[in-house]
């Protein structure tokens, strides 16, 4: 045992906790508002699962939950629409997801954990809500890191660029170098799943069940290359919105995968062939819900529905792309416990 001991913030379907709990490094509880998560959070996590909003959360009652003696951790990734490339707003009076980092703030000034941790996107950083979150951290004597990393440096088996935060109370912390040189692959992941069709279930797994295409979709995707787009159909099968001058800087959506390459970034709308380059590299169909959580580097087990209920791909499609990848997961905890250890505040 490291007595290394941490909090989830915005859990989700527990991502973080998996790659967290998969180093040594103990979880004892996620929260998210979001009722959907308590089931894969606790039905693949030793950890307990508490839906509230941290807006209503005291670092108080954080610290009851962490064992005596324990090095604590606090970690989070605040909700991030506000702050993607996917979104145009950023008046922070408009949209009270904003205010969730300064809730983290907040928390972490109340319960002055060990150490903390976040993850979130790129564009974040760029931003004075962001920047005040650090000066806060500094302010109450952490040190801080925080860049973008590449998730494929880590093994993460898609590209995914993420801004990752680590502050400590104990001294100078960084992120490990890269991990992975050579970037895993879509083959690497997915490659050995069993063939099914589009609308199809695999009687053995649930999860692994494709989106149905109408006619039209089905003649455009048998249309597609691997690494291809909407721009090597036939002219009858483009789209209107495409062919207007506007449309034709969106080249990824409808696009297949490449199998020698990572995947592109998953998203909450990832099981959509329409929606991205989200088609398989050779089958005719959109990826799976569970081809999506193992390119998220979840484990090919992890349970997101009950046993017998069905699922709701834009349930677990959200689950899926706003989690945070489990191997990215675990080279956070890495570099949790390289720091604590060089700190003398690790077991032996």
């Amino acid at each position: 045992m490291t007595g290394v001991t941490s909090i989830d913030l915005f859990c989700g379907a527990g991502g973080l906790s998996h790659g967290f709990t998969k180093e040594g490094l103990c979880v004892v509880a996620g929260i998210d508002v979001d009722p959907a998560c308590k089931y894969p959070y606790e039905s693949n996590n030793d950890a307990k699962f508490i839906e509230r909003d941290v807006a209503g959360i005291s670092g108080d009652e954080l610290s009851v939950l962490f064992p005596t003696g324990a090095v604590k951790v606090l970690a989070g990734c605040a909700p991030c629409q506000p702050f993607s490339t996917y979104s145009q707003r950023y008046d922070s009076s408009r949209d009270g997801k904003w205010s969730l980092l300064n809730e983290f703030g907040r928390i972490a000034e109340e319960l002055l954990p060990d150490a903390l941790t976040m993850e979130n996107v790129p564009a974040l950083s760029k931003h004075g809500v962001f920047q005040g979150f650090v000066r806060r951290l500094r302010k109450v004597g952490y040190k801080v890191w925080a860049d973008v990393v590449e998730c494929a440096d880590f093994g993460v088996p898609q590209t995914r660029r993420r801004l990752v935060l680590l502050a400590s109370r104990h001294g100078e912390i960084a992120m490990i170098a890269p991990t992975h040189k050579q970037h895993r692959t879509v083959r690497d992941a997915i490659g050995r799943l069993r063939p099914i069709a589009a609308g199809e279930q695999a009687p053995r797994d649930p999860l692994h069940t494709a989106s149905r295409l109408s006619s039209l979709n089905m003649a455009r995707i048998r249309a597609s290359i691997p690494g291809g787009s909407w721009r090597d159909w036939p002219k009858s099968l483009v789209a209107d919105c495409h062919k207007a001058p506007s449309g034709r800087t969106y080249p990824s959506v409808y696009g297949r995968m490449e199998w020698n390459k990572p995947a592109p970034t998953m998203t909450t709308q990832c099981f959509g062939f329409g929606n991205g380059r989200f088609g398989h590299p050779e089958q005719n169909r959109a990826i799976s819900l569970r081809e999506a959580a193992i390119l998220q580097s979840f484990p090919r087990n992890y349970a997101f529905v009950p046993p017998g209920k069905p699922v709701e791909f834009s349930v677990v499609g959200r689950l899926i792309g706003n989690a945070v990848p489990v191997d990215l997961g675990r080279a956070i905890a890495r570099s949790l416990l390289n720091h604590f250890g060089d700190h003398g505040l690790t077991a032996s």
